[in-house]
């Protein structure tokens, strides 16, 4: 009973972080509740009797890769997020694809049979070695292509925040020529 306590408390946590990330207007902010968030996880991940799962969990998503992401946002420049709604309807869309992912997730752990049966797996987890093994050998090639696709995207957003810098720089030195681009 303990334990099921408590794993319902960080389930509340992570539920918050989300909904808290989705909810705050600025993207700073709003990447910091990712990582609580992401902290969250691992905790459940270790609670389920998965170590090795939850410390690559902390290591790459709430180390590498949200420091990506911060690197990115203040790189961009993007701290606040516009009030405008870009797509007419989005909220109304956002609001019904989150109702309908915690129906699924009710019926999902109410399940007799289901995740909701009370009872922790009992898999055995394979060890380090093995998963590394696996992923340099059977999973060369998509280990591959993540990373030269995380690799483009870091390009692609230095390049267009060089770009944007150089404008500044130009339209802040001479603003009479640049005069339609403010307007």
């Amino acid at each position: 009973m303990p334990d099921q306590i408590l794993f319902i408390g960080i389930a509340v946590l992570v539920l918050g972080s989300g909904i808290g990330m989705l909810l705050v207007k600025n993207t700073v902010y709003s990447a910091l509740l990712l990582v609580f968030n992401f902290l969250n996880v691992a905790l459940i991940y270790l609670f389920l009797g998965a170590p090795f799962i939850a410390l690559t969990q902390i290591t790459v998503y709430a180390g590498a890769i949200m420091v990506l992401f911060l690197f990115v946002i203040m790189l961009l420049g993007a701290e606040s997020v516009s009030q405008k709604e870009p797509l007419r309807g989005q909220r109304f869309f956002s609001f019904f694809l989150a109702a309908l992912f915690i129906v699924e997730m009710v019926l999902v752990f109410t399940q007799r049979n289901g995740l909701g049966s009370g009872k922790l797996s009992t898999v055995v987890f394979v060890s380090p070695a093995q998963i590394g093994k696996a992923l340099f050998t059977e999973y060369a090639l998509p280990f591959e292509m993540t990373a030269a696709i995380l690799l483009a995207a870091t390009i692609g957003a230095v390049l267009i925040t060089h770009k944007d810098k150089k404008q500044r720089a130009s339209i802040e030195k001479n603003p009479v020529e640049h005069a339609e681009e403010i307007i």
